[in-house]
């Protein structure tokens, strides 16, 4: 080998840096990409921590942080994969106390509490929540719709027995008639709701199906109401009960019962 062979030409070294600088600003530009993506995972992770804490660490179900609670496993540290939490969350667990929260909470919070339990098990959120697109409404019926799904009051909240605008869950029959005032409201007949008994058990109920082989039906027990199946022939059902909708929306008052009634008449009609 030649020396003109063994030393680069002085085109030929500007070249390597060149290419080498660019590498380097390269991967500054790939990081400084990456630092807003994990802030905004970490923004994902604590609106479903805060989400959470409102919706299902509420003493009944799971505990603080994803600990077991009085009636719900313990969620933190057990190797759940995206996939199985993804569509629990989404869609719950038929037959237990797990609702189905996908027409329950806007989108972006069901997308952040997945985050949050994937969190939890060890896993990196992989994309932050898409933007809710809502119907632009007058103020009051705004405000009709923030009570009707709000998180903050739990289960005890409209959009866990009555879906609107493709949101909540479909427990009672589609809203088709509006109640023409607050006391309208809190006055509404249920005559559906029936007295169950089974397994030496009464319960409120109502009943959705009844086959040849098995009766499905929502024990209203307690909120949420749980999708229970038994076998036909093992259900005695009493017209009547101690069951009342006007003890399920007492917590609102009547200037916030008067909001919802806006918002139902500004997305379903009079």
């Amino acid at each position: 080998m030649t020396a003109v062979d063994a030393t680069l030409s002085p085109n030929r070294q500007s070249g390597r840096r060149r290419r080498s600088v660019v590498r380097v600003m390269q991967t500054w530009i790939s990081l400084l990409c990456l630092l807003p993506a994990l802030a905004c995972g970490q923004d994902v992770i604590a609106r479903g921590a805060e989400a959470f804490g409102k919706s299902c660490a509420t003493g009944y179900c799971h505990g603080p942080q994803g600990g077991s609670g009085s009636t719900a496993p313990r969620l933190a540290a057990r190797g759940f994969t995206e996939e199985y939490i993804s569509q629990t969350v989404r869609r719950g667990i038929p037959g237990t106390r797990m609702p189905a929260f996908e027409a329950v909470i806007p989108r972006a919070e069901l997308i952040a509490v997945i985050a949050y339990v994937e969190s939890l098990n060890g896993i990196t959120p992989s994309m932050p929540p898409a933007r809710d697109t809502e119907k632009k409404l007058p103020q009051e019926a705004a405000d009709g719709r923030e009570l009707f799904f709000d998180s903050v009051r739990g289960f005890n909240r409209c959009a866990t027995c009555h879906e609107v605008d493709h949101r909540g869950t479909p427990v009672a029959a589609p809203i088709l008639k509006i109640p023409a005032d607050v006391a309208a409201l809190r006055q509404i007949a249920t005559p559906e709701i029936e007295t169950a008994s089974a397994d030496g058990e009464s319960f409120p109920a109502l009943v959705i199906s009844k086959g040849k082989n098995q009766m499905k039906l929502y024990d209203l027990t307690a909120p949420p109401p749980v999708l229970r199946t038994f076998p036909s022939g093992s259900v005695t059902l009493k017209q009547g009960g101690n069951w009342r909708h006007s003890g399920v929306i007492a917590a609102y008052s009547d200037q916030e019962l008067g909001a919802i009634l806006a918002y139902l008449r500004a997305v379903t009609g009079p």
